[in-house]
Order: C-alpha cells, then sequence, then structure tokens
C-alpha cells in the first residue's frame, strides 16, 4: 500500500494506459459516440426524485463508489513461502476550504458526477479493449462482423437508457473521463478510424450541442481537482 501526501493548492472549480487499436473495427466506436450524444436529452433530468440538487448533498465519506480491495499473495523466498497483503493506496488530501457557499456546492456537484460517470468510463475501456482482443482470435472477417453486431446491440440495450438519464455536465464529465481512461480523446479514436472528415462531422455535432470530441484530460492543470477526486474514488475514499 501506497501513502500519499498531496497538498491542497487554489481551489478552482469551474461549472462544469490502455492502448487502443487504430485497426478495430468502426462500429464500437461510433456505437459508444451515438450513445454518448444522448446525454443531451437528459440534461434537465434529476437523480433524486425529491428534486434534491447534487450540489445539495454533502460529500458522503462513508459510502464508496469503489470498494477498496485487498490482494492476499505468496512470494517465494529462499525456499521459504512468506504470505503478504497488498491495499488499495492512500491519498491524503488537506480538508477543502471553500471561499464561499458557491464554490462548497460546485465541489460537491463535481465528486456527485464523478461518482456516476468514472464507472462507465471504465467500462467504455473494458469493452473497447476485451472486444478487440476477441476479434484477433476470430478466423476471418465475417465472424468478425457477426461479433460485432451482437456488441452492437448490447451496447445500444444496456447504455442507451443509461446516457439519457445523464446531465449535460455529466455528458461532459464522460468525455474528458473516456480520454483519461483510453488514453485518446473521442475525436482521436475516430478519426484513427474513419479519417479527419468523418471525425470533424461528429465533432460539429457535439459542437452544436456545447460539447467537444477534442477535449482532453489534464491532471496537472484544469482537471486536477477532478483527478484528486478520481483518485479518492478509485481507492474507495469517496
Amino acid at each position: 500500500m501506497n501513502i500519499y501526501l498531496i497538498p491542497f493548492h487554489s481551489l478552482f472549480i469551474s461549472e462544469e494506459k490502455t492502448i487502443f487499436a487504430p485497426n478495430m473495427d468502426a462500429r464500437i466506436v461510433l456505437v459508444w459516440m451515438t450513445a454518448l450524444f444522448f446525454f443531451t436529452e437528459g440534461r434537465a433530468q434529476t437523480d433524486h426524485p425529491d428534486n434534491t440538487r447534487p450540489e445539495e448533498v454533502e460529500v458522503d465519506m462513508d459510502n464508496p463508489t469503489f470498494v477498496p480491495m485487498v490482494k492476499v499473495g505468496k512470494v517465494l523466498n529462499a525456499g521459504d513461502s512468506i504470505p503478504y497483503m497488498e491495499l488499495n493506496n492512500v491519498y491524503v488530501y488537506p480538508t477543502p476550504v471553500f471561499s464561499s457557499v458557491k464554490q462548497q456546492m460546485a465541489y460537491n456537484r463535481l465528486v456527485y458526477n464523478v461518482k456516476k460517470v468514472l464507472p462507465i468510463a471504465k467500462e467504455v475501456n473494458k469493452i473497447i479493449v476485451e472486444t478487440y482482443e476477441y476479434l484477433e482470435t476470430l478466423p476471418n472477417k465475417k465472424a468478425k462482423d457477426e461479433h460485432l453486431k451482437l456488441v452492437e446491440k448490447s451496447i445500444k440495450r444496456e447504455y442507451t437508457p443509461r446516457m439519457k438519464k445523464l446531465t449535460f455536465a455529466q455528458g461532459k464529465l464522460l468525455i474528458k473521463l473516456v480520454y483519461r481512461e483510453c488514453h485518446s480523446s473521442s475525436y482521436e479514436l475516430i478519426q484513427a478510424i474513419l479519417g479527419p472528415v468523418r471525425a470533424g462531422f461528429y465533432q460539429a455535432f457535439a459542437w452544436c450541442f456545447g460539447a467537444s470530441l477534442k477535449k482532453d484530460y489534464q491532471p496537472e492543470g484544469v482537471d486536477r481537482l477532478t483527478e484528486r477526486i478520481v483518485l479518492q474514488v478509485e481507492a474507495g475514499q469517496l
């Protein structure tokens, strides 16, 4: 287990290696992009039936999104088996200090949104990688096309309803967290497969709704607060 002591500098919140293979069939990425664009339809929705807004929900340190894991194993040393336990990293930050109620509400909203969309971003990465690896085992293009059709149906069935429930801010955050997990922007993924013309078309479509597929992720820059929250969520601390 590693313990990280990280200083909390100025708090600024705006309103809001995994390898991708360029020769993967384009439909996997396009299905994700289609589902992602549905978030614009749900931007006025709320996850709270009592109409409580996310920024009004206090951050609950005892309700982690990811359960902390403990790995137990053993290693051989001079013929002896030595057991060991591997724990999650622990990140220690100073308690955030807010200069206004508005700033605290923005922080609460960001924590809420990260906890909601980070699991989806990780699922995106997992599906892309697993699908590509499985395609490599299939004997011919026909078999690959048949498998891709099944994957497409599964993605549309499972994720379109979930994307429709995202708010506009959550959808834009998801684009950034997909970049974090896949190490490529959505624009770059499409451009690598379909070329710059088609990538430009989808970027223009997203731009019409105030989003951008070119958004990158800057954990040491503008997204440093988001990264802090993501690390704590991944470690089971939030």
